[in-house]
């Protein structure tokens, strides 16, 4: 399905609206998961903007599509993307991390509307995100379960685990997102533990597999508006650690960051220059 013009316009401004949002909240707290949060950006803007049914209004809709954060240390993008949809005050999000939030540094589904899920032990969100999925299709709702993975997540045993009960059992309603960003906390994953051809590896395992530029928003909803066949889908999103503020990309260790807030405001800056640029 090709993605018209405008509604790419609308995507990429909403991507940008989103790394703000993240940026947003790591200027008010002082540091953060930075990189991890900027990569994701397009994949949730995509979600959220043009592919999942849901209602801000009705938070816990049975039948609406759902999202596990498995690599939970990202949810401060994915508190971005709720507030702007209008799950809540977009203002909250500037609360992430300190004494009495509800936007905690990982994803608590108790504590923030639009959670779907508790993440942040990694790997532990690729099995529930299963358990979602086979349970919405064992009743019959006509509705999706999207899993973003990453990287460095997927050393973790449980999640080729996960990966395999999904392929065996032929959970076609949950689609597995992996952020490629060639990055984890302690280094770049060719070093740490070199995971090789990821899209191989999920076709071995019986996935319909994709890889694209996973922060392209017109690759994102070719990929994501894909016509399910009898296979699972896994889609491989090479993207890049950081992605939309150029110090934060070229920075040797930006899994997590403290900046001085003039630096903050800089880069919201360029953020908010770039997003007016685009009518």
């Amino acid at each position: 399905m090709m993605l018209e013009k405008q509604l790419e316009k609308e995507l990429k401004r909403f991507a940008l609206e989103i790394r703000i949002g993240a940026i947003e909240e790591f200027k008010a707290r002082g540091f953060g998961h930075i990189g991890g949060s900027l990569s994701i950006a397009d994949v949730l803007a995509v979600l959220y903007g043009a592919v999942m049914k849901y209602d801000p209004e009705n938070p816990q809709k049975e039948d609406r599509d759902k999202l596990v954060c498995s690599k939970g240390h990202a949810g401060p993008a994915v508190y971005a993307a709720l507030g702007l949809k209008g799950f809540f005050p977009y203002e909250d999000i500037k609360t992430l991390n300190q004494p009495g939030t509800n936007f905690p540094s990982h994803c608590d589904r108790k504590k923030t509307p639009g959670i779907d899920m508790t993440t942040g032990s990694l790997g532990q969100g690729t099995s529930l995100a299963v358990g979602m999925a086979l349970g919405d299709s064992l009743k019959k709702r006509n509705c999706r379960t999207y899993l973003l993975v990453g990287d460095g997540e997927i050393d973790e045993g449980q999640v080729w685990e996960a990966a395999m009960f999904t392929a065996a059992k032929k959970v076609k309603n949950l689609v597995w997102l992996i952020d490629n960003n060639k990055k984890q906390l302690d280094g770049y994953t060719k070093d740490v533990l070199d995971s090789g051809d990821l899209r191989a590896k999920f076709e071995a395992f019986g996935f319909e597999a994709l890889r694209i530029d996973g922060n392209n928003v017109e690759q994102l909803y070719m990929a994501l508006t894909k016509q399910a066949d009898d296979k699972p889908l896994a889609i491989v999103l090479d993207t890049v650690k950081g992605k939309g503020v150029k110090e934060v990309e070229m920075a040797a260790s930006n899994h997590s960051m403290t900046m001085t807030e003039e630096t903050y405001d800089r880069w919201l800056a360029e953020l908010r220059a770039e997003l007016n640029a685009i009518s």
